[in-house]
């Protein structure tokens, strides 16, 4: 079962703490649910109003990420959902997204809270996207790592 063995902690303090929320179009209702959540998990951790940028697909998430890393932002929130379907646009999609945003946050030692959901069926996107009913809320679990994560640099930037 996903999220089991997940810790539990409590929301970090991060005031100050620039943070860009960029989600894709696709699938609105699972996608409203990741956006709540992730700008749940900002407003709990006290940071500065998060940008919320949209962008086309969950393809559009890396470019849209590295910009936002450009422009300053101390942590990024990336949020979308790919459903499978019946070719392999699917394996693409999640690949290529995946692999690039990882590659931001390694090569721009920038926070990218993983926020995109590969499901096989939109019953197990809804079960993960936050909303009532749902067993869990990614939106505010990829926003609450990439705060963590970027208080955590921080505090390795000042030894």
């Amino acid at each position: 079962m996903s999220g089991s063995g997940a810790p539990t902690t409590d929301p970090i303090s991060a005031p100050g703490l620039r943070i860009a929320v960029i989600a894709s179009r696709w699938h609105d209702t699972i996608m409203d649910g990741l956006v709540d959540g992730a700008l749940r998990a900002c407003k709990d951790s006290g940071t500065d109003a998060p940008e919320l940028v949209r962008v086309p697909g969950s393809f559009e998430l890396p470019v849209a990420a590295v910009a936002a890393v450009d422009a300053g932002f101390d942590a990024i929130v990336a949020l979308g959902v790919v459903i499978r379907g019946d070719t392999p646009h699917f394996d693409y999609v999640c690949r290529g997204a995946t692999d690039q945003l990882a590659r931001i946050a390694v090569e721009t030692r920038t926070p990218v809270g993983f926020g995109l959901l590969t499901c096989d069926t939109e019953a197990q996107a809804l079960a993960r996207a936050g909303l009532p009913g749902s067993t869990e809320d990614k939106g505010y679990e990829a926003a609450s790592a990439a705060i963590e994560v970027a208080v955590t640099l921080a505090k390795l930037r000042q030894v």
